[in-house]
């Protein structure tokens, strides 16, 4: 482990905020344990571990139902923690994966048995060592045929560069992190009317409203200075919107949140029972389990 990771909260608050039946943390991760998953050897950081009974303990503290667990850059391209957690889970939990244009259809083929449900490119550029723009136009083609969607983790800084590949795919495309906004900005300046208007004119967009913690220019106490650009993202695309706690939370320098007051934050940006039940039900049912969802 990093000498500066910190390690996820140990006892986590219970929520006031009681979610509905049958929600879902849409973005969270497993990490190891690194003696039976080791990690990348080219990844950029080394976490605590982090297993899935773990999870699933947090999960059920919660008042959540299901997870969707996603591939971490600290495990590469090797899923095979993931795919354990997913078989665990007995269809408790969906994937999303990180695969290499390499990767065989038989491959692809038995994460979907196992339940991933999409592929994730990272386009941070601190956190890779190239941007992934051609293995991702190759894979994209490939994984339609499976249904999947892909994932895409990117600054704010770099939409505009990025902007009109991101548009150019054919699959659906979820959002990390609303695109990590700078919450300094004003919520109508240029930057976050770009990201607003991705996903206006782009019905197969969709946003993760997750990491307040990251974002956050005001501290540890409530976040409140992200609650805007969360309600606005909640309140327009309604029915395009995912929550996550993205435990155990990696690269958290600053402070490690308390998973329970990242689920009191979800009446901050969707404050009514309706908004609440997409976000946390029905939108992430009908991505990742249609099957239940009647789609």
């Amino acid at each position: 482990m990093d000498p500066d990771w910190l390690r996820f909260h140990p006892e986590p608050s219970t929520p006031q905020f009681t979610p509905p039946a049958g929600s879902v943390d849409a973005h969270c991760h497993v990490f190891g344990p690194a003696d039976q998953f080791p990690f990348a050897r080219e990844r950029k950081y080394t976490p605590c571990d982090a297993g899935k009974e773990q999870l699933w303990a947090l999960r059920d503290h919660l008042g959540l139902s299901r997870n969707v667990i996603v591939q971490a850059t600290c495990h590469g391209a090797d899923n095979r923690a993931l795919v354990d957690a997913l078989v665990d889970s007995q269809g408790l939990a969906r994937g999303v994966a990180t695969v290499r244009p390499s990767v065989t259809d038989e491959e692809l083929d038995a994460l979907h048995q196992a339940g991933v449900r999409g592929v994730r490119f990272n386009f941070v550029k601190r956190l890779v060592d190239a941007l992934p723009f051609d293995s991702l136009e190759s894979i994209a083609e490939r994984i339609m045929r499976l249904g999947w969607h892909i994932v895409i983790y990117f600054e704010a800084d770099d939409l505009a560069e990025y902007f009109d590949f991101f548009t150019s795919l054919p699959t659906t495309v979820v959002v990390d992190h609303m695109g990590r906004p700078d919450v300094r900005k004003p919520i109508d300046g240029a930057d976050f009317e770009m990201f607003l208007r991705l996903l206006g004119d782009n019905k197969n967009f969709w946003s993760k409203v997750t990491c307040p913690e990251r974002l956050s220019r005001s501290g540890p106490h409530g976040y409140e200075d992200v609650i805007p650009f969360g309600r606005t993202v909640v309140e327009t695309f309604s029915d395009r919107v995912l929550w996550g706690t993205d435990w155990p939370h990696p690269n958290m320098k600053s402070h490690m949140p308390d998973d329970g007051k990242l689920v009191d934050f979800i009446p901050q940006i969707a404050p009514t029972p309706e908004l609440q039940h997409k976000l946390l039900v029905d939108n992430p049912m009908r991505l990742y389990w249609p099957e239940e969802a009647g789609v």
